[in-house]
């Protein structure tokens, strides 16, 4: 099976895909992409980007015939009906959670609210109502590199995002903690980046990224703090190994607090 995540927003009025390049037949579809698209503008990420709409035309175009069946059922999918939503990836399980994020933003109103009908829409359709009003986004990873992969939608969130209705944080586990020793010198370095340039020297953006892995009752804790009397819809999506503490960590809190978390999880 080979991870392949569309990580456009519904509202977009595009279609993307992450695929992560693994093996012979990811990389031989990478490398008939890179024949055909154009190169990454300067200061973009290195993903590839095809654009019929800009002087290409069907008769010429050198792209592979694609074929998208579905849609299938995702346990992600009903997460516009939670009043705060916290999204939880693990590696390259953070793409189809970036699509979520994406959502959010397209829905962010001036003033900082959220909400309403889908934009561009008519706004009549109200079965499907909009309701988050909050989204807290972790993803952790071991490969540095991997900040890569969506640092143009961590700039447009802190571009457009100016009430910080998302929380992105971004978690490097290949890294000791902060306050470890042997930490020191990147942290150190990482300050006087974020101080001058406010970009962040590990992801690139101005999110900060943290060391280690995060504390998830911490996480939770925080998150009933600040919202009482909500739903929280716990989204997770990547390897099996972190899906019982995240269970149990929404069961507990749901009855120690008057906060509702609902536990969903994708195995990636």
């Amino acid at each position: 099976m080979h991870p392949f995540s569309i990580t456009s927003a519904p509202g977009d009025n595009y279609l993307s895909v992450h695929i992560r390049t693994r093996g012979d037949w990811t990389s031989r579809l990478r490398t008939v992409f890179s024949e055909a698209c154009r190169p990454p503008a300067e200061g973009e990420s290195g993903l590839l980007r095809a654009d019929l709409s800009r002087g290409i035309t069907d008769s010429n175009a050198r792209f592979p015939k694609l074929l998208i069946d579905g849609p299938y059922g995702a346990p992600a999918q009903d997460y516009r009906e939670y009043d705060v939503l916290l999204l939880i990836g693990l590696g390259i399980g953070a793409t189809p959670l970036i699509s979520i994020v994406k959502d959010v933003l397209n829905h962010i109103q001036p003033g900082g609210s959220v909400g309403g009908a889908e934009p561009g829409g008519t706004g009549k359709a109200k079965k499907r109502q909009f309701m988050t009003k909050r989204a807290y986004f972790y993803w952790v990873t071991r490969e540095e590199g991997s900040f890569e992969w969506f640092r143009g939608v961590m700039n447009e969130v802190a571009e457009k995002d100016k009430d910080q209705v998302i929380e992105l944080h971004n978690h490097c586990s290949s890294v000791y903690q902060e306050g470890d020793a042997r930490s020191a010198l990147i942290v150190m370095l990482q300050e006087l980046q974020h101080a001058k340039k406010g970009v962040d020297i590990l992801s690139g953006t101005s999110v900060k990224t943290h060391f280690a892995r995060p504390n998830w009752r911490s996480v939770f804790k925080r998150v009933a703090v600040n919202h009482e009397n909500q739903r929280v819809g716990v989204f997770y999506c990547g390897e099996p190994v972190l899906v019982p503490q995240l269970r149990q960590l929404s069961a507990d809190f749901t009855h120690k607090t008057n906060t509702k978390f609902e536990f969903h999880k994708e195995n990636f």
